[in-house]
């Protein structure tokens, strides 16, 4: 499988591997549109130095571009490429989404945000420079796909965002550790 192959390259990178690949999304994105077709995706997996042939290239292309349109968005890119997440992981993700979604309506919004995030402490805030709200709607729009900001963010968008922080942390104990005191599970 092309994706796996990639992922080892990415793995033999280490905790720069996934990074310096989205890095290079970016380069390989001639025309700015935050998409690849096959011929950006072959040039820029070779400055990436993936020792991969154009029949794995288009394999991998076709593996990624699952709706069949020609071009692998951004999103398509970095979810298929990163390493799937273990039962441990998965399990403090909806730990943390359901800590944040008071409502249980499987998506977290500002008023869901206010009853379990204080932004009253930041510095923005303490200097007059930002209310509470906006502080809030940047921590909530953190999560939220990228340029598809809908000011709510859903469970996929939660586990898509700790499915990126995921792929830099080796161990499970130490992201269920990272996870407990980030969210005070």
């Amino acid at each position: 499988m092309a994706v796996e192959q990639l992922r080892d390259i990415c793995k033999s990178r280490g905790a720069q591997g996934i990074i310096g690949l989205s890095r290079c999304f970016r380069l390989m994105d001639d025309n700015r549109d935050r998409k690849l077709d096959l011929e950006e995706m072959k040039l820029g997996l070779q400055e990436y130095g993936a020792d991969m042939k154009a029949d794995q290239v288009a394999e991998l292309f076709s593996e990624i571009d699952k709706d069949g349109s020609g071009t692998v968005s951004f999103e398509e890119f970095l979810r298929a490429v990163r390493p799937p997440l273990s039962q441990d992981r998965l399990d403090i993700i909806d730990r943390a989404f359901a800590k944040m979604d008071k409502t249980g309506d499987g998506s977290v919004t500002l008023d869901d945000l206010r009853g379990v995030y204080s932004g009253k402490e930041h510095p923005d805030v303490i200097d007059g420079k930002k209310t509470e709200d906006e502080v809030l709607e940047e921590f909530l729009h953190s999560f939220d796909t990228p340029n598809k900001g809908d000011g709510k963010v859903s469970k996929q968008e939660f586990i898509d965002y700790y499915t990126g922080v995921s792929s830099n942390i080796d161990l499970d104990e130490y992201f269920v550790t990272m996870m407990e005191k980030a969210w005070q599970l």
